[in-house]
């Protein structure tokens, strides 16, 4: 089981912890919404730029976001992706909806693994139930 963090040049995501991130995110998350053998997960924190670049070649979307996420498993058994994460983004949400950066770079985290574990946003039913998941993790790990 392997989760990992990089950044892209000259990206300082200041995330912290890493190692218990890792531990919550395969025991409180994935092991409690998928059976899963194998986990392989690379974090990728990078600009507004870079993602946008992302959004469009791969999404044809021609919008900022603060993530998006390439579930790239090949069976049900393993659960492999890459999660690309604006830094720019998830710090101007932080100061657009009040909290902390730590806390809005934790929910981006949250939310795309919860994508992962079959969780949806599209609809405003779904996006409710997504953000109660997302309240949920944030509220569980930084209990810790």
């Amino acid at each position: 089981m392997a989760i990992r963090y990089f950044e892209e040049e000259g990206i300082r995501s200041k995330l912290k912890q890493k190692r218990a991130l890792s531990q919550f995110i395969t025991q409180e998350i994935i092991g409690k919404h998928l059976d899963v053998q194998r986990v392989d997960i690379n974090y990728i924190f990078c600009n507004d730029d870079s993602l946008l670049e992302k959004n469009i070649a791969f999404l044809d979307h021609h919008t900022l976001t603060d993530i998006i996420t390439f579930d790239l498993s090949e069976s049900e058994e393993d659960l492999m992706a890459e999660l690309y994460i604006s830094i720019d983004r998830v710090a101007d949400n932080a100061a657009a909806f009040g909290v902390s950066y730590e806390q809005e770079l934790h929910r981006v985290i949250f939310h795309g693994i919860l994508h992962l574990c079959g969780f949806k946003d599209k609809t405003d039913q779904d996006a409710k139930e997504m953000r109660r998941q997302e309240d949920l993790c944030i509220k569980a790990y930084f209990k810790q």
